[in-house]
């Protein structure tokens, strides 16, 4: 029978990618000291780290990792939770589902229809009993400024379980670098934090009361990247269950299909500005009605309406505002 790997010598292998090394560093919000101590047993994750740890790997490197601490004295028990009932895949005929709805509703509404499908189907697989779960499409801005860059994400479409609204959309708002959602459409890799109320992630996160673990899956086609797919759960370390951290891989990549190939973007399109705190961009929504109804005096499509306005309250977010000069 073949011997099981000690997980520490796993993981040397895995971080002789400098790359890889990198990206687990960045998602697990360590050092690369701590990372050291952890191969050379001079240290021993957390359990909320090292379920987090097994999250992010890759489905090869998963499974050896978890044969190994299952072996290990101690350590068994902190691997057990990834044992979870959430199927691993997206039902076949939920697929046909997409694809129909995708070719048959006329273009203004397919965005939608196809979002608002996806984003039910994956919480109703992700959330059965209803315990807690709020899902986000993030969605890239349109280039704008003077270099035409990807300036800021905003929150379009969101659903979610008791004790989040069902309808999520009206809470929207802009992201930037300043948060999750930023650094995983800057790095194109997903971030899953374990304990938003404990851990120290990298970048600063506003959370709730309700919010306990996170998972952030990007959106990509071709190489370019739309957005993020956000999970948000009640329930710490909901995410690093390996079937669900892979099913809602999966609906990230579904997602892909309900946008258009220009609505994706390489890196060198994205410079993410830090945006401002939420009490701020709610007084600049508050907003919104009285400017969608000047500017359709002039556009009459909805959508693109809808656009013109979410792209002034960007600039204007954006835009620092100039001090009055003092009088003399």
């Amino acid at each position: 029978m073949e011997e099981v790997q000690n997980w520490r010598d796993i993981l040397r292998k895995i971080v002789e990618d400098s790359k890889e090394k990198q990206r687990l560093i960045q998602a697990l919000s360590i050092s690369n000291i701590t990372m050291s101590r952890w191969i050379n047993g001079e240290s021993t994750p957390r359990p909320p780290k090292l379920r987090s740890l097994v999250g992010l790997l890759s489905q090869e490197y998963r499974e050896m990792m978890i044969a190994a601490l299952r072996e290990e004295k101690g350590l068994g028990e902190f691997v057990n939770p990834l044992d979870d009932e959430t199927p691993q895949d997206i039902p076949p005929e939920f697929y046909a589902q997409v694809l129909l709805t995708r070719a048959t509703t006329p273009r203004p509404l397919r965005y939608w229809s196809t979002c608002d499908l996806i984003l039910r189907q994956a919480l109703s697989q992700l959330d059965p009993h209803r315990q807690g779960l709020a899902l986000w499409l993030i969605r890239c801005m349109p280039p704008s400024g003077p270099h035409k860059k990807v300036r800021s994400l905003r929150e379009c479409l969101g659903m979610g379980t008791h004790p989040w609204k069902e309808n999520l959309e009206p809470d929207g708002m802009f992201l930037g670098a300043e948060s999750l959602a930023g650094h995983v459409v800057t790095m194109f890799h997903p971030q899953i934090v374990a304990d938003l109320q404990e851990e120290n992630t990298i970048m600063p996160q506003v959370v709730t009361k309700n919010e306990r673990s996170c998972a952030i899956y990007p959106i990509l086609y071709a190489g370019k990247i739309a957005g993020v797919l956000s999970a948000l759960s009640r329930q710490v370390d909901y995410f690093s269950a390996y079937n669900r951290g892979s099913l809602l891989q999966k609906y990230a990549d579904l997602m892909a299909l309900a946008l258009e190939p220009s609505d994706f973007y390489s890196d060198e399109e994205i410079m993410l500005h830090t945006m401002p705190p939420q009490e701020k961009q709610k007084q600049s929504f508050s907003r919104f009605s009285q400017i969608f109804r000047d500017v359709q005096q002039t556009v009459h499509d909805n959508v693109q309406s809808d656009l013109f306005v979410w792209q002034h309250l960007e600039e204007e977010l954006l835009t620092p505002k100039q001090d009055a000069p003092e009088a003399h």
